[in-house]
């Protein structure tokens, strides 16, 4: 009988019942938050890191979490595998409250969560295959099945050429693949990744990306991650949620916070994604046309509510006259188009307005910006 088994019978049936009629998806969550607070004690008095964080995370999902420094982040995913006491609520993993665990249902319920860090905790002076090993010797697996279960990590990885190197000997990407492979050791059900992207260049970045969500679709486990990079929410989360100051102000389906952020927060972090205002348009845009020449500067806005990517040749021939395409771009997000165009319309016989209107028929959002020359 596994972990999450035994996690699972523990729960009184009526309970379990009474919840599923309630609220019939969370009976399929993997983990769940109800409430949950977190205070700390601070020189100027308690300091609240988190307070009312409702939160259902899906078995076999890729759950992200982002926020500012500061925003709670890694408060939140040290709950789940109680490196972090809450002070109040509950954690539940498969509907089981893990805050009433005593020390050896904690040790066992660790193993079947994995943790990879932002600066890997690799040991300098043991090899790449004897840090993989060092947590199945301390559990006292036999030496026959450490070494086949290190053997297999490190395939996976692709650090099967590297068994014999030490850290100081491996570039950051190399490191980072280490730190996986050793948070797999024990077959755990759920992977947390603090920041593990963070200290990494882009490439090395989108290839550790890559080999997370191969685990996450070879093995099926459950990933949840915490970033201040929206980057690496929209290339490999399922869903979301922003933190701001200890409490979440916006979560749903990757494509959806990305398409139409609601909140302040959601729109700075996504601010490096998108393309802002060319500075040198923003200087001669005019709120009134100065001339018969001036073109209506558009912007036009995908959220992703429609899954087709936009026509543009029937947008540009709707609008009339000449259009330019200033800048912008659309891309593909768990099957939605989102982005944004900025188009200069000149010579048409349509007002602004009227501009607007009829781009509305391809954009989720159109804004009048002003007028060029």
């Amino acid at each position: 009988m596994n972990a999450a088994t035994q996690l699972r019978l523990d729960v009184p049936e009526q309970r379990n019942a009474q919840q599923g009629e309630r609220h019939p998806d969370l009976n399929r969550a993997h983990v769940r938050f109800v409430g949950l607070g977190k205070t700390y004690n601070g020189q100027q008095g308690p300091v609240a890191a988190l307070h009312g964080i409702d939160l259902a995370i899906q078995r076999g999902e890729v759950f992200g979490i982002i926020g500012r420094s500061g925003a709670g982040k890694s408060s939140l995913i040290r709950t789940i595998n109680r490196l972090e006491q809450p002070s109040s609520g509950r954690v539940l993993i498969d509907q089981v409250d893990i805050g009433e665990f005593d020390e050896d249902r904690l040790v066992a319920l660790r193993r079947r969560i994995g943790m990879i860090f932002q600066h890997f905790n690799l040991m300098s002076a043991k090899t790449v295959w004897q840090n993989v090993e060092l947590p199945l010797k301390v559990a006292g697996v036999p030496k026959e099945k450490r070494e086949r279960k290190v053997r297999e990590l490190l395939e996976l990885v692709g650090l099967e050429g590297k068994h014999k190197a030490y850290p100081a000997q491996l570039s950051g990407g190399q490191k980072q693949r280490v730190g996986i492979a050793r948070a797999l050791v024990h077959d755990p059900a759920i992977l947390l990744c603090d920041e593990a992207t963070s200290a990494l260049d882009p490439e090395t970045t989108q290839s550790i990306l890559g080999l997370l969500r191969e685990i996450n679709q070879r093995l099926g486990l459950t990933i949840v991650l915490i970033t201040h990079e929206m980057a690496v929410i929209r290339d490999i989360c399922d869903r979301v949620v922003v933190l701001e100051h200890g409490q979440i102000v916006e979560q749903g389906p990757v494509w959806e916070v990305f398409g139409d952020p609601q909140y302040e927060v959601s729109k700075t972090l996504l601010a490096p994604l998108q393309h802002a205002l060319p500075q040198e348009l923003q200087s001669r845009l005019q709120p009134q046309p100065q001339s018969p020449n001036a073109a209506v500067v558009l912007r036009l806005q995908f959220t992703g509510s429609a899954t087709d990517e936009p026509d543009l040749a029937a947008l540009f021939s709707a609008l009339g006259g000449r259009v330019r395409l200033l800048q912008g771009g659309v891309e593909r997000i768990q099957g939605h188009a989102l982005g944004q165009l900025l188009l200069a319309v000149s010579g048409s016989s349509l007002g602004a307005q009227q501009l607007r209107q009829r781009a509305g028929q391809w954009a989720q959002q159109v804004e009048v910006l002003g007028y060029v020359v």
